[in-house]
Order: C-alpha cells, then sequence, then structure tokens
C-alpha cells in the first residue's frame, strides 16, 4: 500500500463517482490502508492475539455471519476489503451493499477463513464498519429531513475522527450527502481567522488575490483529492456585498456563518440581484429540526459537521455460524 497517492494531471469529481469508485479512489491515496495497518497493530502488537492461541486449535477454521442488532444505513463495507487483504487466508463478503437502509437482525457480511484470524480482526472490522454506518445513518437522517423543493444539498465538513477522515467522508456519500474538501491541500476556505487583519473596504481585492495565488498553485502541482475551488466565509451581509464585486470566478462559493433563514434569503436575493455565478453555502449550528428551513431559503448548501462528529456507532456483532474442522 502506498505511502502517498502518486500525482495526478486532473482532479475527480469524488461527489460524482459511484460508491465502489468513490471507494477505490480513496484508498488509492494510502491513508486507508495505513490506517487499517495501525488500527491492527494496536491490537495484535508483536505477539498476536494471545487469547485466540491459547483457545484456538492451529489450523480451525470458521465461518461468521455479520449482523446488524438495530436499523440503519449500511458503510464501510466496501473499503473493509482492505482489512481483508490483511490476511490473504480470510474469504469476505458482504450480503448488502454500502449506502443501503438495513434493519435489526439482518446479516450484513459473512466471513470465513482461519479461527485466529478472524477473531484478531473482529474489533477493528466492527469499530470500523459500524462507526463509518453510524456516520451513513446519522447523515441519512439529515438529508430526510431536508425534504424536497429547493435546491440545497448537505455536505459535511472537516470535523472528522483524526486519521479516518476519507472513511467517514466515504460514509456520508453512503448516508447521500456530499463531499466538502478533504483537507487544507484540496482547497481554500478563507475564514474568519484568515480575514481578520483585513479591513472590510479591502476584502474583495484581498479575496481576489489570494484566490489568483491558489488557482496558480493548483496550476503547477498536482491535482487535488476533489476539484479544487475558492470559498470565503462571511459573518456579515456587509462583508457579503463586498464579494459580490470581486472579478467573476474568483470565488466559488460563500460560507454564510450561523445565519438565520431570513438573513440567508437575504443574501440570496442580494447574489441574485447582482447576477453573481457565487453558490451560497449555510454552516453553523444547523439541525435536524432546523435544515428544511435552511433549505428552502435558496443556499445551495448546507455544510453539518455534527454528521460525522455527532454520529452514534451502528451496533453490529460477528457471531460464528459452523465451525469446520
Amino acid at each position: 500500500m502506498p505511502e502517498s497517492r502518486p500525482a495526478r494531471s486532473t482532479s475527480i469529481d469524488l461527489n460524482a463517482l459511484p460508491l465502489h469508485e468513490l471507494s477505490d479512489a480513496l484508498c488509492e491515496t494510502g491513508l486507508v490502508g495505513r490506517v487499517l495497518e495501525l488500527a491492527r497493530d494496536e491490537d495484535v502488537g508483536s505477539v498476536g492475539d494471545i487469547t485466540s492461541q491459547v483457545a484456538i486449535p492451529d489450523g480451525h477454521r470458521s465461518k461468521f455471519v455479520v449482523g446488524a442488532r438495530q436499523a440503519g444505513v449500511m458503510a464501510g463495507l466496501i473499503p473493509a476489503y482492505e482489512l481483508a487483504n490483511l490476511y490473504p487466508d480470510i474469504a469476505y463478503a458482504p450480503t448488502v451493499r454500502d449506502g443501503e437502509a438495513v434493519v435489526a437482525g439482518q446479516t450484513v457480511a459473512r466471513i470465513a477463513g482461519p479461527t485466529r484470524e478472524i477473531l484478531g480482526i473482529e474489533r477493528i472490522y466492527l469499530n470500523l464498519v459500524g462507526r463509518l454506518s453510524g456516520i451513513a445513518t446519522r447523515t441519512r437522517r439529515f438529508v430526510d429531513a431536508m425534504g424536497d423543493g429547493h435546491r440545497a444539498h448537505l455536505y459535511d465538513t472537516r470535523k472528522t475522527t483524526p486519521g479516518l477522515r476519507v472513511l467517514e467522508k466515504y460514509a456520508v456519500r453512503c448516508g447521500g450527502g456530499l463531499c466538502h474538501r478533504f483537507g487544507l491541500h484540496d482547497a481554500v476556505l478563507l475564514k474568519d481567522n484568515h480575514l481578520a487583519h483585513v479591513p472590510l473596504a479591502d476584502l474583495g481585492a484581498f479575496v481576489a488575490d489570494a484566490s489568483r495565488k491558489a488557482r496558480a498553485i493548483w496550476a503547477a502541482g498536482p491535482a487535488p483529492l476533489l476539484r479544487p475551488f475558492v470559498e470565503v466565509e462571511v459573518d456579515t451581509l456587509d462583508q457579503f456585498a463586498a464579494l459580490l464585486n470581486v472579478e467573476p470566478g474568483l470565488v466559488d462559493f460563500v460560507l454564510l456563518d450561523n445565519m438565520d433563514p431570513a438573513m440567508l434569503a437575504r443574501a440570496v436575493a442580494m447574489r441574485d440581484g447582482a447576477g453573481s455565478p457565487i453558490q451560497l453555502e449555510a454552516s453553523g449550528g444547523v439541525t435536524l429540526e432546523t435544515i428544511r428551513a435552511i433549505a428552502l431559503s435558496g443556499v445551495e448548501r448546507i455544510s453539518v459537521g455534527s454528521i460525522t462528529h455527532g454520529a452514534t456507532t451502528l451496533d453490529l456483532g460477528l457471531d460464528a455460524e459452523h465451525n469446520g474442522p
């Protein structure tokens, strides 16, 4: 497994890829393999699973089923092949697909092979798939709460578990959400701390200059993981008005931070009145109860950190189906 992703001449629209292609693209970064190897090493150490060594006969083989112990949306079944690949003698076969809703008691995968090896990765597998499925389940709840009749899409944030970002963002896609930037290397998001030293009168010129510099960096280097963009966070409509005067094409998105639906609708009207191509993103304190009103304000994007950091692990279990010789 490579330590870092190979350079590419063009970026990929990861939000347009089918889930199996998205999983492949993320695994190619090397980040998935690295985190799974770390998870294996922290669990079995240098001497292996001592419990299984003393309790399971050498050469013993078993078949197991992975079952959902509560209803939810599955995620991580495809990336889990990366874990199985660390143990070539293990046969791993999901029985449902990532993104599929399951009910309590439903079998989601079958695993067969050397019993010691399977028990050695049991907790790693259940932690991984359970965590990702919990994110997919919470994401689906937000998507459902948005309802229809608007143009908004749900996006994640960088509020992810360290080391698990690409997998947790994959889980968001499984739940019906879309991926925001994967890291600081993928896109520019000028936030309040980047702009604190810039007077309002200079904001447009400063952002335009920063955008040109960023686009020069992208043109000279390897393609980012996600299609690059320039986004600016604003706290007031006065800041937003200053950005509407920036040369078209230099600002892709404006993040409207902690604005209520009425203020969001005013920003939409300002943008439309100016004939600007900028897309608007609402963010900050979005809940299941408020997301529909936010979507109906007319914004194109809603980013919600809690779909990752507020998710609860979906309860899964690994149970022996048949023990062979």
